[in-house]
C-alpha cells in the first residue's frame, strides 16, 4: 500500500536525513538490534533515520503514542524483534505511521526526540531476531544456468528447477551480523585427479549475493499460506551473504546436499529494511511463454502484478594487500532482485505447502542473485567462471576464489522517478585463516 509516509517531498527535523544520497530518509525507517559500541547496555529495538539511530525503548519509556502505535512500539524496542514481527501489518503500520509523524519536519517532537537518538556510527549490533529456522534458496536462472554450463557445456539447469523453488535448511548459530570474521573451513574435498578424498582447508571459497527474508506472523503446524497472502508474512528483507566452500560442497552434494560448505559462516546485515518501505519498488513478476508457467498453488493474480522487488545491488572485495596500502574495495559487479526466477511470495508459500510451520523472525535466505550477464554475476565462481577467467583487480592481484584477509562487502538500495531513496546499509564480512 502506498501512503503518504512514502511521499518524496516529505522533510525530516534531523536533516541528514534529508541529503542526497542517504540510504535513511524518513521514507525508510529500518529496524534493528543495537547498543552503544562497547558498553554492556541493554540489547534494543532502534530505528535508522539520517546517520542516527533512534533509540526505540527511550522512546518507549516517554510513551507519546498511543493504542495499537504504542503497544507496536513497545515490542518492537525489546532485544528481539519477534514479538513485533508476530503482531502482523496492521502494527507495523501503525508504528511506521507514529514515527513517520514524530519525524517530520513539522512535528513538535524534536524537542524531546532528539534526546533519544544515537549516532550510527557509535553503536553496535546483534542479530535483530531469534531465528528460529533458517531455510536458503535456490532461486535465480542466471546462476543455475551459469553453475550448470561449468561442468557442462551444453546443460541446462536442473530438471525441477522451472517448476519448484529449490531450498535447503541452514544453520541458525553460525549466522552473525555484519562486521563478523570468520575461519576458512576444513573439510573433506576430492580432486579431480585422486580416487581418494582429502581432508583440510577448504580451497575454492566463494561468497553468494543474497536478501534475507525476515518472516512476520508464520502459519501453524499443517496449515498453508496461500500465495495470495505471502506478501503479509513478510516483514522485511536484508543483505545476506551466504559464504560457500564450492570443492567441500561438490563432494558433499553427490549424496544429500550441502554440509560443511554452508554451515560455517552466514552473514547478515543489521537493518530490516521492511516491507512497507519496499512497496512502491515492487514491480510485476512474469515468467517466459516457453517455460512452464507455475502450479496452480505458486499462481496468483497479485504475484502477477507486484510479485518482484527492484533492489539494486553491488559487492565489493578488499584484499589484505588493499587494506595495508589504505586502498578502498573495488567493486565486483551489480544486480538486481528484480531478475529472480521466482518471486519471494512464491518462496514463502512453497516452504509452507508440506505443512511446515513458519514462525516470527524465521530467515530465508533468497539465493544468490545474478543477473543475466556475467557482470551482474552474484558470486565469484560465476564471475571467475570458477578459475577459467580469473578476476584481475586494479593493484594487479588477482582473484578465482576468496584468500585469507579478503573481505566482501554488499550493499543494496532502491531508486525510482519521484521516489525517496531507500538503502539497506552495508554487509561486511571478513576471512580468517583456517584452523590448522
Amino acid at each position: 500500500m502506498i501512503d503518504h509516509t512514502h511521499d518524496a517531498a516529505t522533510r525530516s527535523w534531523l536533516e541528514a536525513a534529508n541529503a542526497s544520497g542517504c540510504d535513511f530518509p524518513i521514507q525508510n525507517l529500518p529496524f534493528s538490534i543495537f547498543r552503544r559500541a562497547g558498553s554492556e547496555e541493554p540489547w534494543r529495538g532502534g530505528v535508522a533515520i539520517g546517520d542516527r539511530i533512534l533509540d526505540l525503548a527511550a522512546v518507549a519509556r516517554i510513551g507519546p503514542l498511543t493504542g495499537l502505535a504504542q503497544g507496536a512500539l513497545n515490542a518492537a524496542a525489546e532485544p528481539k524483534l519477534n514479538e513485533f514481527m508476530s503482531m502482523g501489518r496492521p502494527a507495523w503500520r501503525a508504528l511506521r505511521h507514529a514515527l513517520h509523524a514524530l519525524l517530520s519536519a513539522d512535528s513538535d517532537a524534536h524537542s524531546w526526540a532528539q534526546e533519544c537518538l544515537i549516532p550510527i556510527a557509535d553503536a553496535e549490533f546483534d542479530v535483530p531476531t531469534r531465528i528460529g529456522d533458517y531455510t536458503d534458496f535456490y532461486t535465480s536462472i542466471h546462476h543455475a544456468r551459469t553453475i550448470s554450463k561449468l561442468f557442462d557445456s551444453d546443460a541446462d539447469v536442473p530438471r525441477n528447477f522451472r517448476w519448484v523453488p529449490s531450498a535447503y535448511h541452514g544453520r541458525v548459530s553460525s549466522i552473525g551480523v555484519s562486521g563478523q570474521a570468520f575461519r576458512r573451513p576444513n573439510g573433506q574435498r576430492l580432486l579431480p585427479t585422486e580416487a581418494v578424498p582429502r581432508y583440510g582447508p577448504c580451497t575454492r571459497l566463494d561468497y553468494e549475493l543474497e536478501l534475507g527474508i525476515y518472516i512476520g506472523p508464520g502459519n501453524p503446524l499443517g496449515e498453508r499460506i496461500e500465495l495470495a497472502e505471502a506478501d503479509d508474512q513478510v516483514f522485511g528483507l536484508c543483505l545476506l551473504n551466504d559464504w560457500s566452500a564450492r570443492d567441500i560442497q561438490a563432494w558433499e552434494m553427490d549424496m544429500l546436499g550441502p554440509f560443511h560448505a554452508k554451515n560455517f559462516a552466514t552473514t547478515i546485515s543489521p537493518w530490516i529494511v521492511t516491507s512497507e518501505a519496499l512497496a512502491p519498488f515492487r514491480r510485476s513478476w512474469s515468467r517466459a511463454a516457453e517455460d512452464p508457467q507455475p502450479l496452480e498453488y505458486l499462481e496468483a493474480a497479485s504475484n502477477r502484478e507486484r510479485g518482484a522487488f527492484d533492489v539494486q545491488l553491488t559487492v565489493s572485495i578488499q584484499t589484505e594487500q588493499m587494506r595495508r596500502a589504505g586502498v578502498q574495495g573495488v567493486q565486483l559487479s551489480q544486480t538486481s532482485f528484480v531478475h529472480h526466477y521466482w518471486s519471494v511470495g512464491q518462496m514463502i508459500t512453497h516452504h509452507a505447502a508440506g505443512g511446515c510451520n513458519l514462525q516470527p523472525g524465521d530467515l530465508l535466505g533468497s539465493g544468490t542473485i545474478s543477473g543475466p550477464t556475467l557482470d551482474q554475476a552474484g558470486a565469484m565462481m560465476e564471475l571467475a567462471l570458477a578459475g577459467q577467467r580469473p578476476i584481475r583487480l586494479p593493484n594487479g592481484e588477482q582473484r578465482s576464489f576468496l584468500e585469507d584477509g579478503d573481505s566482501i562487502e554488499l550493499t543494496g538500495w532502491c531508486e525510482g522517478d519521484g521516489l525517496a531513496r531507500i538503502g539497506f546499509g552495508s554487509n561486511v564480512g571478513l576471512v580468517r585463516a583456517a584452523l590448522p
